[in-house]
């Protein structure tokens, strides 16, 4: 009789994984993986072609008064989609390899293959199959990673074939995230995720699947283990989901507890390992985490900044994206990046270094999209400028957003400033003030919290011009002389993404 491959981990294995005993933990020996990234041709025909088409209608707008491209320059456009797909394709696989890294993974060999279209069964051809067995056996590895999502079955199939375990995107993703889970919160969210992955994905067939049932040929041998552990974990999704509501009432009560004295919040978002942690401690002194591993950032974090204006605004980090987030994780963290659908003001914090700019820009957009956030408005912050040559910088500055380095500090001023511009809630606005020298209590909080332009004392008064957040002015209309609101301009100012 045929043994259970060690993959089928079952519920109670699944679960201890997310409370941190298992692939959480880190504590388990370094485990050797084959790497396997298929690239379907057939798919990436559409996209040249359609990139093609693209640059072609560029090319006849540009054109205009001096007549369309000829025959050459037409076929000059479309080799360079296809050199950008390959170049699309080795940074695709130079970020899989980080994800393997990130999960602790020791990548024992490679593996690519391009096909027209995927194999039903196990994704990639029967050559390749037997190719992958054969570098499995050599290099005595503990599992074989696939740079894509698996059908149940093609997971099955594969770890038939290859007598090992089979990783796909999606679980790799997970399990960075589980080990990353800190609070009790970010472990819901996790195992929530991991439970609805694992719930279509139980192995079992046929016979021992029947169950008790009324009437001739329906009498089974009851209950099965697999059926069992399918309503566990039905039950555990449902008693998982009424924690993060809890969670989400506990966030709505601080919310409205904040929204008492308003201070809006900002929001980091961007693809993930953009530098976000590190420009957020740099703004904000938090010392949070940083780390070059991807999803080093999983629990939200809040902190306050104030601005050149003295206004207030509360700073979030949140996770960050990448290349097809499975849409599991994006239901599951709904309440973590609730801050993000809160915020007044994004901030799309992206790697100015990356070779990949473009597409990543796409990829957290998509994200947002989902999120319901794509209206916000949106500053673009070119992060990690340091590793960018001077002639470069040139472009990136003529493409808009700030140009900052969250290492070296450079451009947090001009950073600021943008943020200040970008708000709307709460505006700057300017107030002449005549108070009694009486008044200090009054005179000091105006300057903690304002920015006084012109002060002047006459016998028992005092005559100040004052520039500050209309909710802290407003508090002393009664000295006003006259108010003037303006809009606080600085370079940089917030774009609809």
């Amino acid at each position: 009789m045929k043994t259970s491959k060690p993959a089928r981990r079952s519920l109670v294995e699944a679960q201890a994984s997310v409370a941190g005993e298992s692939l959480a933990t880190g504590r388990r020996r370094t485990e050797r993986a084959v790497l396997v990234a298929v690239e379907f041709s057939g798919a990436r025909r559409k996209l040249t072609s359609a990139a093609a088409q693209a640059r072609k209608a560029a090319a006849v707008l540009a054109a205009g008064a001096e007549g369309l491209p000829d025959e050459e320059e037409w076929a000059s456009l479309e080799p360079a989609d296809a050199q950008n797909a390959d170049l699309d394709f080795d940074a695709s696989l130079t970020e899989f390899e980080e994800l393997a890294r990130s999960a602790d993974a020791e990548i024992a060999a490679t593996l690519v293959q391009r096909r027209p279209r995927p194999d039903a069964a196990t994704l990639v051809g029967q050559g390749k199959l037997d190719e992958i067995a054969g570098v499995v056996a050599s290099t005595h590895a503990d599992l074989v990673l696939f740079d894509h999502d698996l059908t149940p079955s093609q997971l099955r199939n594969l770890e038939s074939k290859l007598d090992t375990r089979v990783i796909d995107r999606t679980q790799l993703i997970l399990d960075i995230f589980a080990r990353h889970a800190r609070t009790r919160e970010g472990q819901l969210q996790v195992e929530l995720a991991q439970l609805e992955y694992q719930l279509p994905r139980l192995a079992g067939r046929g016979k021992m699947m029947s169950q008790l049932g009324g009437g001739i040929g329906t009498r089974g041998p009851g209950e099965t283990k697999l059926e069992t552990d399918r309503r566990k974990i039905n039950l555990r999704i449902d008693h998982v989901k009424e924690q993060l509501e809890s969670v989400r009432r506990i966030r709505r009560q601080q919310r409205q507890r904040r929204e008492a004295v308003p201070v809006p919040v900002v929001a980091l978002v961007g693809y993930t390992n953009a530098g976000k942690s590190t420009l957020f401690n740099a703004l904000t002194e938090a010392g949070v985490l940083e780390s070059s591993r991807m999803f080093a950032t999983l629990d939200p974090k809040l902190r306050q900044l104030q601005l050149p204006s003295r206004r207030k605004v509360l700073l979030s980090d949140t996770v960050g994206f990448i290349r097809n987030l499975p849409h599991t994780l994006v239901t599951s963290f709904r309440a973590t990046l609730e801050e993000v659908e809160r915020a007044e003001l994004l901030l799309h914090v992206r790697d100015a270094s990356s070779t990949m700019l473009e597409e990543q820009k796409v990829q957290v957009e998509q994200v947002l999209g989902e999120l319901d956030v794509e209206d916000k408005p949106v500053i673009e912050v070119m992060n990690k400028i340091d590793l960018v040559e001077e002639q470069d910088r040139d472009l990136l500055a003529g493409k808009g957003g700030v140009l900052v380095s969250g290492l070296t500090r450079e451009g947090l001023k001009e950073l600021l400033e943008a943020i200040d511009s970008g708000l709307v809630a709460d505006p700057v606005i300017q107030m002449e003030l005549r108070l009694p020298q009486s008044e200090g209590a009054v005179l000091s909080a105006l300057e903690a919290g304002a920015i006084l332009t012109e002060k002047r004392f006459e016998g028992n008064l005092a005559y100040l011009t004052a520039r500050g957040p209309a909710s802290l002015l407003n508090r002393y209309r009664r000295f006003y002389v006259r108010q003037r609101s303006e809009s606080f301009a600085q370079p940089g100012s917030a774009q609809r993404s």
